[in-house]
């Protein structure tokens, strides 16, 4: 519920899902999914909005938050945590967010009235990815693949201006067996945005993100191409169209 009102990195399902199947408990991206269409995105921070952490911070934090949600009935206030207390019982004294601060929305006025993680199927993706789309890029998008076996490649043509305005760049092999160990595609994200592309190109890769990534971008694809999934068969002109209103890739 955090990650998604905070707007948080998609490294956010790889290591909740990692951690939550060492002490055995189910936890599968549909939950996150779920809990996406049910969470708005609030907060105004970047990569994607206008303040860092540290107004966050100034404002009421990380628990000023988690107390405004509580109040709005989007934590479940019984859970125990590792202070031994419940998260109630955590907030209890906790301030709450400053009066007349605009680095967190509230809920009758979010950012986008759901989360910015989307998980996303389709005949490119059967068994899910996972896409970060806070709004402000679109919702939709389709256009021709350009495709490149790895990250280098992809840069290399970048630098040769070889990538246009409505290309879906496509970098695989670059999932947890391709890469091996599943890079995440920072470099790639932030030359699309040097070379003033961020609004007008989508990236699609097996790889995974850093918090530090925005634009309309899709990672997590699986099966990944090691694997022999469908973004293993895609080619160069290829159609490739994503929607994230109604989760299809």
């Amino acid at each position: 519920v955090l990650v998604m009102a905070l707007g948080g990195s998609t490294n956010a399902v790889l290591h909740l899902i990692a951690i939550a199947r060492s002490v055995d408990v189910p936890l599968t991206i549909d939950d996150f999914q779920a809990t996406s269409s049910r969470v708005p995105f609030l907060a105004d921070l970047k990569p994607s909005g206008r303040y860092v952490q540290e107004d966050l911070h100034n404002v009421g934090g990380t628990p000023g938050v988690m107390k405004y949600l509580l109040a709005e009935g989007l934590l479940t206030g019984d859970c125990l945590t590792v202070t031994g207390k419940t998260l109630a019982e955590n907030l209890a004294d906790v301030n709450p967010l400053a009066a007349g601060q605009d680095v967190v929305h509230s809920l009758d006025n979010p950012i986008k009235p759901t989360g910015h993680i989307q998980i996303l199927r389709g005949s490119l993706s059967p068994d899910g990815a996972v896409a970060k789309i806070t709004g402000k890029e679109g919702l939709k998008f389709s256009g021709p693949a350009k495709v490149f076996d790895s990250e280098e490649d992809m840069l290399t043509a970048v630098e040769q201006s070889k990538i246009v305005k409505g290309d879906v760049v496509v970098i695989r092999y670059e999932g947890p067996k391709g890469g091996p160990g599943m890079p995440e595609m920072l470099t790639p994200t932030s030359v699309i945005m040097g070379a003033g592309l961020g609004s007008d190109v989508a990236l699609l890769t097996d790889g995974r993100f850093s918090g530090g990534s925005h634009g309309f971008i899709v990672g997590h694809v699986t099966p990944e191409a090691q694997e022999g999934g469908p973004i293993a068969l895609v080619q160069d002109g290829d159609t490739i169209s994503i929607d994230a209103d109604a989760n299809v890739m």
